[in-house]
């Protein structure tokens, strides 16, 4: 059984003083990072069952150790968000034990701890990182604040596990700590270049077959229902197979020295203790640089992201026959099959859109309304006592229609050569898109590709009449200004309409591209619009916060966006 997660349902101690108080507004925090009301949770140095924090689900507890506060318990308010950025590990931990509150729902064996069961609690720590961050996608900062305390701690249990500066060089030893850092690398905690080294010296290890055979199996567990307590153990079981131990025995706790070494550090625990020590540092240096005026920020996204619409929805005609880099290659009249298809989801997107008229029922002393005798004659006896009357013998029912939600849809096409068999499919679905919003009241979409340049395919507000086609075959990616063009162009980025972004790309940038493109993606992301991101393969590298789909076959592209627009219209 992992530290952060306790069975045995042994009471708790109760704090004292100010870390009483503090207690208690963890506890009214925890509810919205959990999505829970049933939580209580405890902070107080020495708490957390040996661990930076634990969840004990008889008692629907969460213990945090107050040792990683770091300040005065009496001059701390983790309501206030900005609070919380001083003390951004201690917060984190109790992220990631609000996560175990939210998606631990599958329950151990009984018996003897065995390793197969070690192993899934492994893969369960990046497993409920990776929903939290899909249901909620700032709490990555706070989940890579606390990364260091959570994985060292994995190192050094209760039960007697080796700590880091001891890490033999062993298969199980190089399992697990793939399992805590280059899973949570791929659940979108940790970036690939801070664990790079780390995944060198335990490929030494393992070899590159068996870590890749590893890696499956988390991706696994990372999709994997909250309470498939069957898939996770069995995913234990092969973890167990792939590093050679016996699943029904105790995990292994290697000493010092088993495999030879000598008293050093051996190359494991140094790699470990760089991973580590490289996200702290990280995490430190964001926490210490001045943040800009959010305001005077989102003024600068916004100037940038319209200039970015103006450059590539600025001409009035689509550039057709091009030639050289991020052509469209042609325009071609609609299939039959097409335009049954833009007629099925303008239909969806209507019956989507459709609310009910919401009904209010009003009592009053005066009419209008029907009367009602019994309150009549109450009010009558309440005059005839000499008191103000109280009784509303008149009622009546008010029915209201609630406005149909707005629609925007923003389609972004990577048009790179490793994306060209999805170009015609895609094209399709655009098409599609755009005549199917114009069948729903105020609905507007657009799609853009990009490669070298940055080219509109359909524009917003207008019905094509015509597939505008394109290649794929430029060897770069604008992916920044598509983005900032889509946002403008559609107001994704603000509120009041059911917002979708689809990004169709295999993720492969350059650094520049990644970084700037995952600050617009989390721009986005916090002003309510969903991004969904459409691959060909599990390869693909999507950006930290979207809705990764793979397309086994690329013809069901349109299906897929479309499901995913009238989505977004139920949910608004």
């Amino acid at each position: 059984m992992t530290a952060h997660l306790i069975a045995a349902p042994t009471p708790t101690a109760d704090p004292r003083g100010s870390w009483l108080k503090l207690s208690a507004a963890l506890t009214e925090a925890v509810t919205d990072l959990a999505d829970r009301e049933d939580l209580t949770v405890t902070c107080a140095p020495g708490l957390g069952r040996g661990a930076p924090g634990c969840f004990i689900p008889a008692l629907a507890t969460v213990e945090l150790d107050g040792t990683h506060l770091g300040h005065d318990p009496a001059t701390c308010d983790p309501s206030r968000p900005a609070d919380r950025n001083r003390y951004p590990a201690l917060w984190g931990v109790l992220v990631h034990e609000a996560a175990h509150a939210r998606h631990s729902c599958w329950a151990t064996p009984n018996g003897t701890p065995a390793a197969h069961v070690d192993a899934a609690m492994t893969l369960e720590e990046s497993r409920i990182e990776a929903a939290q961050i899909r249901r909620r996608p700032a709490d990555r900062r706070w989940l890579r604040a606390a990364a260091s305390h959570l994985v060292l701690a994995d190192f050094t249990t209760a039960s007697g596990g080796p700590a880091p500066s001891a890490t033999a060089m062993t298969p199980w030893n190089a399992a697990r700590a793939a399992g805590l850092l280059l899973a949570r690398t791929d659940a979108g905690i940790l970036d690939h270049d801070e664990t790079a080294a780390l995944a060198a010296t335990i490929t030494k290890i393992l070899g590159a077959s068996r870590l890749s055979a590893l890696a499956a199996l988390w991706h696994i567990a990372h999709i994997t229902a909250d309470d498939d307590h069957e898939t996770m153990l069995d995913l234990g079981r092969r973890w167990c197979a792939i590093v050679g131990t016996d699943p029904d025995q105790p995990a292994p706790t290697p000493t010092p020295g088993a495999t030879g070494e000598s008293e050093e550090p051996s190359a494991l625990a140094e790699a470990i203790t760089s991973t580590v020590t490289t996200v702290t540092i990280a995490e430190t240096s964001r926490s210490a640089s001045p943040e800009p005026n959010p305001r005077q920020r989102e003024r600068d996204a916004r100037d940038a992201a319209e200039r970015a619409a103006r450059r590539v929805f600025g001409a009035t005609h689509t550039d057709t026959g091009r030639r050289g880099p991020t052509a469209i290659k042609r325009t071609r009249p609609p299939r039959p099959d097409e335009q049954a298809a833009a007629r099925r989801l303008a239909r969806r997107l209507r019956a989507a859109a459709h609310r009910e008229r919401t009904t209010t029922t009003h009592t009053s002393a005066t009419p209008p309304g029907r009367l009602r005798m019994r309150e009549a004659l109450a009010a009558d006896a309440q005059r005839a006592a000499g008191v103000t009357p109280t009784a509303e013998p008149f009622i009546r029912t008010v029915r209201r229609h609630v406005p149909t939600p707005p629609l925007r849809v923003g389609i972004a096409c990577d048009v790179s050569g490793s994306m060209n068999a999805v170009a015609t499919p895609v094209a399709s679905a655009a098409w599609i898109l755009a005549r199917a919003a114009a069948h729903v009241p105020d609905a507007r979409s657009a799609t853009v590709i990009y490669g070298a340049k940055v080219r509109p395919i359909t524009r917003p507000g207008r019905t094509p009449t015509r597939v505008a086609e394109f290649t794929a075959t430029d060897s770069t990616e604008d992916f920044i200004e598509a983005v900032e063009a889509l946002d403008a162009a559609l107001d994704l980025s603000r509120p009041g309409a059911a917002r979708l972004l689809v990004v169709v790309s295999d993720g492969i940038y350059t650094t520049h591209q990644r970084t700037a493109g995952q600050q617009r993606i989390n721009r986005l992301t916090a002003a309510g619009c969903a991004v969904l991101w459409l691959a060909l393969d599990k390869r693909a590298h999507p950006m930290k916060g979207t809705q990764l789909v793979t397309l086994a076959d690329p013809a069901t592209a349109a299906d897929t966006i479309g499901q995913a627009a009238a989505q977004a219209l139920r949910n608004a």
